[in-house]
């Protein structure tokens, strides 16, 4: 079933406004989970929203809060996030680094305790429309180990995202935004909720085996992420550690943290203005280098090449025009996070059509 994306945005507000957000951040956290389900991102979209209800009711998730300046200064700054929405927090140490970046040229924001701070490459993608280049690395500091280093067989290390993204004049910044590890945890939450494997070599069961088995990761005891690219992720995944972890004052991925508890996000950003470091020159030599790479002769299979965040505007296009597609057990757990917070089930059927499980006898 596919759900038209204003609609799914104003159900997935409600729930959170009925939650105790207020308009803004209901907002805000709506509108940054289904732009990821509009992206092809459904690991970060509105699956995520009962997760974060959940630790809303646990108290590991603090609605209505802003960053906390802990230090600052021309180019630099240190923020804590108290444990609020992550989408309203990354939007404000975007705005932070951006308006340090364009008096100085270059600058650093450094974000800790946070809440899940979501699709790591809308915080390039906020930067780029500013004319600012960034880098974004992200980390777990205790709460969202999943990931088991080079050579191991369980949990170690958080999935560890890295994004970055570029201006580039006359079409959509180029924008990376990968893991550190092989797969999102979220795409292996949407697999199992439609009842498919995951690709191979990508998780092992807790015997350090490798599986398709979606079930196994969640298994007790579980299964884990493998880095990508072996030995070479595993490297990258641990400068994310010190970048995002220890750097901020949020802390690497450990069980002995004291936000260990919760799904807690550090998040060093960096901002370069590429007119004060290159001048005029920048945004015309990644034209040129985007439609020099795009020319290249196709090989078999490919009909177009692309650039990176070229998959993500296809997905938006279409999806705009089409929907996007929920599939049931998605549905099903939306439908009882409204019914959590008293939203009713008209108001539910309106967005997510009517529940047609059999009732319990």
């Amino acid at each position: 079933m596919n759900v038209g994306h204003e609609a799914l945005a104003a159900l997935v507000e409600a729930v959170f406004a009925n939650a105790g957000s207020g308009e803004a951040e209901a907002e805000t956290v709506a509108r940054h989970l289904v732009g990821a389900n509009l992206a092809g991102h459904d690991s970060h979209g509105v699956v995520r929203a009962p997760a974060y209800l959940a630790w809303v009711e646990a108290g590991t998730l603090v609605p209505n809060q802003s960053i906390s300046v802990v230090f600052e200064n021309d180019s630099l700054a240190v923020v804590d996030g108290n444990f609020g929405f992550g989408q309203v927090l990354g939007e404000q140490a975007v705005a932070l680094g951006a308006g340090k970046c364009r008096r100085a040229g270059l600058s650093l924001v450094g974000l800790r305790n946070s809440g899940h701070v979501g699709r790591v490459g809308d915080w390039a993608i906020q930067a780029a429309e500013a004319g600012l280049l960034s880098l974004h690395f992200v980390n777990t500091s205790g709460g969202g180990i999943l990931v088991a280093p080079w050579g191991g067989t369980d949990r170690r290390l958080s999935a560890n995202p890295i994004a970055a993204g570029i201006p580039v004049p006359g079409r959509p910044p180029i924008v990376v935004d990968l893991s550190t590890c092989v797969i999102a945890e979220g795409k292996i939450r949407v697999a199992r909720n439609k009842g498919v494997p995951v690709p191979e070599n990508a998780i092992i069961d807790s015997a350090g085996r490798p599986t398709v088995d979606p079930e196994r990761f969640y298994a007790d005891p579980p299964g884990a992420i493998l880095p990508i690219a072996g030995h070479k992720g595993y490297a990258l995944s641990v400068l994310v550690e010190a970048l995002a972890g220890a750097l901020t004052g949020g802390g690497s991925s450990h069980p002995g943290n004291a936000t260990a508890d919760r799904v807690c996000n550090g998040m060093l950003s960096i901002f370069i203005d590429p007119a004060t470091v290159a001048g005029e020159s920048f945004g015309a030599d990644m034209a040129r280098l985007a439609a020099w790479a795009k020319d290249s002769p196709k090989a078999e299979g490919f009909s177009e090449i692309l650039m990176p965040g070229d998959p993500e505007e296809n997905a938006r296009a279409e999806r705009l025009a089409n929907g996007i597609p929920l599939d049931a057990a998605t549905r099903a757990q939306l439908r009882g996070a409204a019914r959590k917070v008293g939203l009713s089930d008209a108001r539910i059927a309106e967005t997510l059509g009517e529940d047609t499980r059999c009732p319990p006898r």
